[in-house]
């Protein structure tokens, strides 16, 4: 009988998936790629494969996580199975400088970035980005590792001769414009089967470290969202007032780079210019803001993935 299998390499991150999955009575295959072997002489199961791995599972202890996907992949694209988020869209999930050049092939604008290795390197290319205020990111990363802001030349260089230095699992530090929004938020778009589903906007007032995943519990400051303790507003939150024309553009990025789910996020400036810095491919949702506006990203990629199934057997 063929099913879906799931790959991941973090259980947490499959939980919501699988739990409408079985509401939906779709059979489905746990597929965990944390570690182990593929017989490349086998042939791979009928069946409708979906990859839910993540830049980030290195710090989960699973630095090679994405290399064992990537072989796990082209042994499925072989055989011509059915991989719903394959190699192109791991390719984009492991490399913002990959993301970047997607998105700007298409119209879309990015913050002025620089890639550096080395820590002499990223110092000279903050100076060489000349502006009063920057941050630093992983190129792989995942849940805004890596991310800090900066407002000279000379603070970087502290942090990156201090012991609380992140290295990058890449080697890769990029050098970005700060892009400071009037309200500090960012949005996020969520696609499912290529298609805009909905909007998230999200306070970043607190910290850059953003994950509206359920299980991205890296400190209650940054993911939980906490109204019953304080009277703020919910750090996640549905939005509909997105401009048509930019969702257009994002659904031709997906296309081109077959990328069938993903959460694409950007920020606007004070002078109301929009800048696109994220592709999301492994994206999560927030349970509290999508039982708020009665829209489900997880039933919405398991009705997908039952479809496909249909559609193959």
């Amino acid at each position: 009988m063929s099913k879906v299998y799931v790959i991941h390499e973090n259980s947490e991150w499959t939980e919501h998936l699988i739990k409408r999955l079985d509401d939906l009575e779709v059979p489905y295959e746990d597929v965990l790629l944390n570690e182990g072997t593929i017989d490349l002489s086998a042939i791979p199961k009928e069946g409708i494969y979906y990859s839910r791995m993540s830049a980030s599972a290195h710090t989960r202890g699973n630095r090679y996580a994405p290399e064992l996907a990537n072989a796990y992949f082209s042994w499925l694209e072989h055989h011509g199975r059915r991989l719903i988020n394959g190699s192109r869209a791991l390719s984009l999930e492991v490399s913002k400088v990959r993301q970047y050049h997607a998105l700007e092939q298409w119209g879309v604008k990015t913050p002025k970035t620089i890639v550096a290795v080395g820590k002499d390197q990223m110092i000279q290319a903050a100076k060489d980005l000349g502006m009063d205020a920057f941050i630093t990111k992983h190129n792989r990363a995942g849940k805004g590792l890596g991310v800090r802001l900066f407002h000279s030349v000379e603070a970087l260089e502290t942090y990156v001769n201090s012991e609380a230095f992140e290295a990058p699992v890449d080697g890769i530090t990029l050098i970005q414009q700060y892009i400071k929004s009037p309200e500090s938020y960012i949005t996020r778009c969520e696609f499912v089967e290529g298609k805009f589903l909905y909007a998230v906007r999200v306070d970043t007032s607190e910290g850059f470290e953003l994950c509206p995943a359920d299980a991205c519990r890296i400190d209650d400051l940054f993911c939980a969202v906490d109204g019953a303790k304080t009277k703020r507003p919910p750090k996640f939150e549905i939005i509909h007032d997105v401009a048509v024309e930019l969702i257009e553009k994002y659904e031709q990025v997906l296309k081109a780079q077959q990328i069938e789910v993903a959460g694409i996020e950007f920020i606007e400036d004070e002078a109301g210019h929009v800048y696109t810095y994220d592709i999301n491919t492994n994206t999560n949702y927030n349970s509290d803001a999508e039982a708020k506006a009665g829209i489900y990203g997880m039933l919405a990629v398991a009705t997908f993935l039952k479809n496909e199934l249909d559609k193959i057997k």
